[in-house]
């Protein structure tokens, strides 16, 4: 008998355009740094500027990822800050750990 009280008390919202045109506007954006990186990837030469371009636009589509689905947007701009800057430097980091074993392994050979 609670079962059935449960579905009657079922009520269904309107949809929120607003919502809905925040988010197509999310994937249309994510998607032209896709098409932008895709672009770049098969017209420019293999290079250190190329692989620079991609790990910004790489940074930038994570970032935004973080503002809108992980709601950060709407956050103060020191916890914001708290998530990005250690990402910079986390990336940092593999670079320069990969150079410097790029580096250890030329020298051994």
């Amino acid at each position: 008998m609670s079962l059935q009280e449960n579905k009657s008390a079922l009520e269904v919202l309107p949809r929120d355009e607003a919502k809905i045109k925040k988010i197509w506007k999310t994937a249309f954006i994510l998607l032209a740094i896709t098409a932008v990186e895709f672009l770049l990837a098969f017209t420019m030469d293999r290079g250190l500027f190329l692989y620079f371009i991609f790990i910004a636009l790489t940074i930038w589509k994570a970032k935004y990822i973080m503002m809108e689905f992980m709601h950060l947007g709407e956050e103060a701009k020191p916890l914001f800050y708290s998530i990005i800057v250690p990402l910079i430097f986390l990336v940092w980091l593999v670079i320069a750990l990969v150079k410097e074993g790029t580096e250890i392994f030329i020298m051994r050979w």
